[in-house]
């Protein structure tokens, strides 16, 4: 399974950024797609993921960051408004395919002040 993200890039705090995700290869059955971040020297957050059963969001993103995941067609999009420079991170695509979870090599978001 491959992961094609995009989108990462520097902006200005309070504004906005769209990563996109998509998924291919050897497919059997995606079941939860979604964004994590990760920071230097932290583990690796959930930002918000599209699973059979809900969406999910960090309550640290609620209300700024939409996502729109279709798990039949593999891909993810995350809309983030009203960007803050704590959002600073590389962000990464996953999805769970199966059992397994796959990640991609993740896009940097800085936001600066």
């Amino acid at each position: 399974v491959q992961l094609q993200a995009s989108g990462g890039g520097l902006v200005q705090a309070g504004g906005s950024l769209r990563l996109s995700c998509a998924a291919s290869g050897k497919i059997i059955s995606i079941n939860r797609i979604g964004w994590y971040r990760q920071v230097p020297g932290k583990q690796r957050d959930l930002v918000a993921v599209v699973s059979n059963a809900a969406t999910d969001y960090a309550d640290s993103v609620k209300g700024r960051f939409t996502i729109s995941g279709d798990l039949a067609k593999k891909t993810a999009d995350l809309q983030m408004n009203n960007l803050k420079p704590e959002d600073t991170a590389v962000y990464y695509c996953t999805v769970r395919n199966g059992w397994r979870d796959y990640w991609g090599q993740g896009t940097l978001v800085t936001v600066s002040s």
